[in-house]
């Protein structure tokens, strides 16, 4: 195939294929053997779903209804481009068999609209607002998998990893923050077997990046003086200086991070320490470090004696913290996505990541919302957290609460063995 995310090519028999699928499906379940009709990429989603503890006969359920709904849908960025996605996407809503939905970063479908008959037909496998989507909940489906990959993904009838969802196709595709690069959500379409064809993931892929073209249009322009620095879960982070965007490298990633929570600067020495575990590591190594990133950010960025940045820092785990600090705990989870520098083992850095982590984790805790406990476990960062998993069990009660314990034992197994 010419891109290993469509699902069928011109020319394939959907009855066919759905009959090929469907006997792989079995043989996965039965066996936890991945036949070669699956592609590859549906194939690796399977396997997180189950690890994911995500059963086949499951449903998601509905974690926002009515008014936290709606509070949290006005407040999202995305509710800024909905009429442009609306007005794209109106042939796709108006016919009877399609449904245009925009879920969040967590899987959580924000909007559903298409005609209503269709609508019923969904909300029996509850597919409709507050329902959360996320792969680790509701298995192979293509916004939650598109989310989970970061790319544009469609997902045809038997490659769902619930059955309920199996009579259905969808194709979704991430929309990104213009300005950091982050996952705000993803938009999808789903209906029939008549949008496994390469045009709709075509299609919504080139709907998400006109939202994410008037994201760009619509947010203000920076502040004059105020470099923006996003971190969180990636190891290069992104500069923002002036409408430039510069991905820096790891090392320099690890010192512009340091440099951010010292705005009146640090000596040589200090920051030596603060940056490298081995002690072996001399003042010329370090200072040739400086000297490359001074000649990408200009010397009227990167300052000396002591080192420092001359501009105000905007960052993205300053925010958390802030968040945090002020109790706006939804606001300050919404704003993580990931740990800082995650590879980073700088002693600055790590103090950092763990002091974020830890308020963050408390915070979560101790409100015990399984909306909130739901986002971090079912991260790839939270997907091994014990403390969390448990606290999140407590939170739930009926089936889920059955599959939330199931991941504690095994985790508590793991951990012991």
């Amino acid at each position: 195939m010419s891109d290993s995310w469509v699902a069928l090519e011109p020319g394939t028999d959907p009855g066919k294929r759905i009959a090929e699928l469907r006997r792989a499906y079995d043989a996965y379940l039965s066996a936890g053997r991945v036949e070669r009709p699956v592609r590859p990429e549906v194939a690796d989603s399977w396997r997180r779903s189950a690890r994911a503890r995500v059963s086949p006969e499951g449903m998601v359920g509905v974690e926002l209804a009515d008014d936290e709904l709606i509070a949290y849908r006005e407040g999202h960025p995305l509710a800024r481009v909905m009429p442009l996605v609306r007005e794209l996407t109106e042939p796709y809503a108006r016919d009877g068999d399609h449904l245009v939905a925009v879920c969040d970063a967590g899987g959580r479908l924000l909007w559903v609209d298409g005609p209503s008959a269709t609508r019923d037909r969904a909300g029996a496998m509850d597919f409709v607002p507050g329902a959360r989507w996320a792969e680790a909940v509701a298995g192979t489906n293509a916004p939650g998998t598109a989310i989970t990959v970061d790319r544009p993904v469609q997902v045809f009838a038997a490659e769902h990893f619930c059955r309920p969802v199996q009579q259905w196709t969808c194709a979704a595709a991430p929309v990104h923050d213009p300005a950091t690069g982050r996952v705000l959500g993803a938009v999808d379409i789903t209906g029939g077997d008549r949008l496994a064809h390469p045009h709709s993931l075509a299609f919504v892929t080139a709907v998400a990046r006109a939202a994410e073209t008037q994201l760009a249009l619509l947010a203000p322009p920076p502040a004059a003086g105020i470099v923006q620095l996003s971190a969180l879960g990636q190891d290069e982070a992104l500069l923002v200086v002036e409408g430039r965007r510069i991905r820096l490298s790891r090392r320099h990633s690890e010192i512009v991070v340091l440099l951010a929570g010292r705005p009146d600067g640090i000596g040589g020495d200090e920051l030596l320490t603060e940056l490298y575990e081995d002690e072996s590591v001399t003042p010329v190594t370090l200072r040739a470090e400086l000297s490359r990133l001074r000649g990408i950010l200009g010397p009227e960025l990167l300052r000396s004696r002591p080192y420092r940045l001359a501009a105000r820092v905007d960052s993205d785990f300053g925010t958390v913290a802030r968040r945090l600090a002020s109790g706006a705990v939804s606001d300050a989870v919404s704003a993580y996505t990931g740990p800082l520098l995650p590879s980073s083992q700088a002693p600055a850095v790590v103090r950092t990541r763990r002091r974020l982590t830890d308020q963050l984790r408390a915070a979560l805790i101790a409100r015990s919302d399984p909306g909130l406990l739901g986002d971090w476990a079912y991260s790839h960062w939270g997907e091994d957290d014990l403390t969390v998993w448990q606290a999140l069990a407590s939170a739930l009660d009926g089936p889920r609460r059955a599959a939330a314990l199931a991941r504690v034992r095994e985790i508590d197994r793991w951990q012991r063995a």
